[in-house]
């Protein structure tokens, strides 16, 4: 990593469909469909928005052999309207489906933890891909790591690794190098830093695969367009990543502008910025650097802070090397500029400028100079930030996913009354999940969980734990809550 400039990572070419990723080419945007997969018109109309939103590639879940074969008359119908969206199948379980799925996409991902190395699978797979000229993804998730991979390394940003390393490596023999490698999870600092590990891992054995970003579960509205601008502004301001997916529990099409504005945000990022004491910094391990317990927002007591103020088109750089360079320890407030008219722009420039700071442990305040905006917006916004980078935690957090073809209840509208019954509660972080697949991984460090089990039922956790299963889903909003009283009550 380059401390005092901006520099793409080196990664080589990938075809997907008509889309390059790779070898330098802009940071391409995509998404994913929530419909069913076999509902040919729905799945069809979905990517067609998707498409016309900007985003050029767009997955789809395929669950089962009736999904995969279904791609066919998907594909079929999207080429016959004109659109020559590159079309990404997403398997999760059966290296059969993938099999199927291969003849009709451009791209079929794979998830390791699900996915067997003593059958020969992967090796079937690539020879197929090689066949039809079909990229590959390695998409890692934190929440549903191989069980040999959990048992030696745990849920961690080493056993990520480990477990893209393992198919990349066979990708690497077999001399395929149509691969991209995904590290996503719901928790920002386990993200950048799985990518970061990776990214040296792959150094080290000479491999330039391209890498694709996104904060899996990051929710819906103004929170989770700064989660997910945390998480990924903090890796493409290290030069990490070709392609990226804003995770939104709307609309996937929504998540397209969202992304656009992340990739054109580092288009430019001229500067050179001279780190005299690159040991200071550590981009895998988290350690602050100065005594500051809780990071503060701009209009709280700041006693003894110093204002770091970034004025270059290159901040991450600016602020990185005025802040190591300093021999003190004294706290530092790190201060950008926003023009911008619309709080949605501030808020995702901002996080993608300033989150990393705070994911590092480099800064101890925070504030976002946009005078456009009124000062209970702006702070919001400060504290959505901090709270996005895992330093500081003010209200509740929902770790939602953006449904796929698996959810089995309405996401959008079940996440909004949820959140409007819960947000009163401090300080909890609240799962709502679509299925099982990923559910109680992606939300192993919430409090609580709401878990699609069975069309019509939900399974409620405490943790990782289990605490009614299989409930009507008319019911389980009033269980959940009648859960989390008890417990607080308990604790009081």
């Amino acid at each position: 990593m380059d401390l005092t400039q901006y520099r793409r990572r080196e990664s080589h070419r990938v075809r997907i469909g008509e889309v390059v990723i790779g070898g330098g080419e802009p940071v391409a945007v995509q998404s994913m469909t929530n419909t069913d997969t076999k509902d040919t018109e729905a799945s069809v109309a979905q990517i067609e928005r998707i498409d016309r939103a900007g985003g050029r590639i767009v997955r789809l879940t395929a669950q089962g052999v009736r999904e995969g074969e279904n791609l066919k008359n998907i594909v079929g119908r999207l080429r016959g309207d004109g659109y020559r969206t590159a079309v990404v199948a997403d398997i999760h379980f059966l290296p059969e489906v993938a099999a199927v799925a291969a003849k009709y996409v451009d791209k079929v991902r794979i998830n390791p933890g699900n996915y067997r190395l003593d059958r020969g699978d992967l090796e079937r797979l690539i020879e197929q891909c090689r066949e039809r000229g079909v990229a590959l993804r390695i998409g890692v998730n934190h929440g549903s790591l191989a069980r040999r991979i959990f048992d030696e390394w745990g849920d961690t940003p080493e056993g990520m690794v480990a477990a893209a390393m393992e198919f990349l490596r066979i990708c690497k023999a077999r001399e395929f190098d149509q691969a991209v490698v995904s590290m996503k999870s719901s928790n920002t600092r386990v993200m950048v830093a799985a990518y970061r590990l990776l990214v040296e891992a792959m150094e080290r054995e000479g491999m330039t695969f391209p890498i694709h970003l996104g904060v899996t579960e990051a929710g819906n509205g103004l929170e989770g367009r700064i989660k997910s601008a945390v998480g990924i502004g903090a890796l493409l301001a290290d030069g990490i990543g070709d392609t990226i997916r804003v995770s939104l529990t709307e609309a996937p099409e929504h998540e397209i502008p969202v992304a656009q504005l992340l990739a054109d945000h580092f288009v430019r990022r001229e500067g050179r910025f001279e780190v005299l004491h690159p040991e200071r910094y550590s981009p895998t391990v988290f350690r602050r650097r100065s005594d500051v317990a809780v990071p503060i927002t701009h209009d709280e007591p700041a006693q003894g802070f110093e204002v770091v103020e970034a004025l270059s088109q290159n901040p991450t750089a600016e602020f990185r090397a005025a802040i190591l360079n300093r021999d003190d320890r004294r706290p530092v407030m790190v201060k950008r500029r926003y023009g911008d008219e619309d709080a949605e722009t501030v808020a995702v420039k901002a996080a993608a400028d300033l989150g990393l700071l705070f994911l590092d442990g480099l800064a101890d305040g925070i504030w976002i100079d946009a005078p456009q905006l009124d000062a209970g917006t702006v702070r919001e916004i400060e504290l959505m930030i901090l709270q996005a980078a895992r330093v500081r935690f003010s209200h509740t957090e929902y770790i939602a996913c953006p449904g796929c073809g698996r959810t089995l209840y309405d996401l959008e509208r079940t996440l909004e009354t949820i959140k409007a019954r819960t947000s009163h509660f401090r300080n909890l972080k609240i799962g709502v999940m679509g299925c099982i697949v990923n559910g109680p991984g992606e939300m192993a460090d919430a409090d609580y969980g709401y878990v699609g089990a069975a069309p019509g039922r939900i399974t409620l956790y405490r943790g990782r734990t289990v605490v009614e299963r299989n409930i009507p889903q008319e019911e389980a909003l009033d269980r959940l809550l009648a859960l989390i009283e008890r417990d607080s009550n308990e604790k009081n």
